[in-house]
C-alpha cells in the first residue's frame, strides 16, 4: 500500500478508531491512492505533473468531510509528498479562519457574505479570493408513511407542512397534489435539525423563494419554528423520521436510503432528486454580481421550471486567495483546487459522499480560478 496525502480530520465532525497523529485531529492516511486514476494540478494535470512536497492547511464545513476523504485519497496518485489538514469545524468557523489567514482555504456550504467579501479583500490583496463550487448534494424530503410508496408534493404543500398548517397526511392540498392515492387519515408529524445548519438554510431558501405565500420566514440556517420534533444532524433528522410513523423531514438525498423520497413540483411536473438533477440546476443558476473575476458564488435557481433541474440543493465551495504569500502554499492550493474540480475528483467525492459530480459548464468557469492561483510578487 503505497502512503500519500494524509488528510487530517477534526474529531468534532466524526469520530474514527485510529491512533492520534495529533491533538484534537485524525489522521486519515490515503491508503490505495496509486490505484486511482487522478489529475492533480493546474488544467488538471497527470502523474507527470511537478512532483510538490510540503502541507496545505484548509477548515469549515462538516458536509464536505467523507468528499475531503476521496480528494485526498485521489489526489495521493500524482502528489505522494503533500499533507492535506482539513479541520471539520464547521462553515462559519472555517470562513473566521480562512479571513483570519489560519488556513490557506475554506470549506463553506454558502459563500462569504458582503461583509465578508471586503475582509476577503483585505486578506488576499487585489487579485481577491476565489469561492468555487466543488461539492452539490440533493437535499431530498423525506418521510415515513406505511402504504404511501410514492409520494409528489408542490412547494406550497411542502411549506405549508412543514409550518404546520397543514396536520394529516389526507389534506386536500396533498391529495390534489397525489391524484388517486390513498392516503391515511394519520398526523404528520415534521421533523427538522434542532443545530445550525447549511442544509437547513438552503432548505428553507428554497420553501422562502419557491413558495413565498406559505412560507413567509427568511432563509436561515436554524429552524424558524419551534413546533415539530427537532434533531441533531442529518443522522439525527433521518433516524426520527425511519423510527416515527408519519413522519416527514428533510436530509442528504445520499443519506436517504431506507425511507420514502417525494418527488418534488418543479414547472408542471415532479421532479425526484438525482445527483444529475442537482448539478444542472446549479449550472442554470447565476454567479452572484458584484464580486471577483474568479468568485464563482451561486444564487440558487430555486423556480426552475425545467423537468430535468432539482431545485433543493445544498452547494459547499472551496474559497481561497487568488494570490498566496509564498509559492509553497500557491502550487500545493493550485495542484489540489484542480484535482477537486477535475472529473475524476468530482468521481472521487461522488464515491465517497454521494455528492453530485459538476457540470462540465460550471467545471471551466471554475478552471479560469485555478489557472489564476499564485503566488505574490
Amino acid at each position: 500500500m503505497s502512503r500519500g496525502p494524509e488528510l487530517k480530520l477534526s474529531t468534532k465532525s466524526r469520530v474514527v478508531p485510529v491512533t492520534m497523529a495529533l491533538a484534537g485531529t485524525i489522521a486519515l492516511a490515503a491508503c490505495g491512492a496509486s490505484n486511482e486514476s487522478g489529475n492533480a494540478g493546474a488544467g488538471g494535470g497527470n502523474s507527470s505533473a511537478p512532483q510538490l512536497s510540503g502541507s496545505l492547511n484548509g477548515a469549515g464545513s462538516t458536509a464536505q468531510t467523507a468528499a475531503m476523504q476521496g480528494w485526498s485519497a485521489g489526489f495521493s496518485a500524482v502528489q505522494p509528498k503533500v499533507t492535506v489538514n482539513y479541520d471539520a469545524v464547521g462553515s462559519g468557523a472555517g470562513r473566521t479562519q480562512f479571513l483570519a489567514g489560519g488556513v490557506a482555504f475554506a470549506g463553506s456550504d454558502s459563500p462569504l457574505s458582503d461583509d465578508e467579501v471586503t475582509q476577503a479583500k483585505t486578506r488576499c490583496g487585489t487579485d481577491g479570493v476565489f469561492e468555487l463550487p466543488n461539492y452539490i448534494s440533493a437535499i431530498a424530503v423525506v418521510y415515513n408513511l406505511p402504504g404511501v410508496d410514492k409520494l409528489s408534493l408542490k412547494p406550497d404543500t411542502i411549506a405549508k407542512i412543514f409550518a404546520g398548517s397543514i396536520k394529516k397526511w389526507n389534506d386536500p392540498a396533498i391529495a390534489a397534489d397525489n391524484s388517486g392515492a390513498k392516503l391515511p387519515d394519520t398526523a404528520i408529524a415534521p421533523v427538522h435539525r434542532s443545530d445550525k445548519s447549511g442544509t437547513t438554510k438552503n432548505f428553507t431558501d428554497y420553501l422562502s423563494k419557491a413558495a413565498p405565500s406559505a412560507w413567509t420566514k427568511a432563509s436561515a440556517d436554524t429552524w424558524p419554528f419551534t413546533s415539530g420534533e427537532a434533531a441533531n444532524g442529518t443522522s439525527g433528522v433521518v433516524n426520527a423520521v425511519k423510527n416515527g410513523t408519519g413522519t416527514i423531514g428533510y436530509a442528504d438525498e445520499s443519506q436517504a436510503k431506507g425511507l420514502g423520497i417525494a418527488d418534488i413540483g418543479v414547472g408542471s411536473t415532479f421532479v425526484a432528486p438525482s445527483p444529475a438533477a442537482a448539478a444542472k440546476v446549479v449550472e442554470s443558476s447565476q454567479v452572484m454580481p458584484g464580486r471577483g473575476k474568479y468568485d464563482f458564488a451561486y444564487t440558487i435557481n430555486r423556480t426552475t421550471t425545467s423537468a430535468d433541474e432539482y431545485p433543493i440543493v445544498l452547494v459547499s465551495y472551496h474559497i481561497g486567495c487568488v494570490q498566496n504569500k509564498d509559492k509553497t502554499t500557491a502550487d500545493i492550493l493550485k495542484s489540489f483546487e484542480g484535482y477537486v474540480i477535475s472529473p475524476d475528483g468530482q468521481q472521487a467525492a461522488a464515491k465517497a459522499a454521494g455528492s453530485a459530480p459538476i457540470t462540465d459548464a460550471v467545471r471551466a468557469k471554475s478552471q479560469t480560478a485555478v489557472d489564476a492561483i499564485t503566488a505574490g510578487a
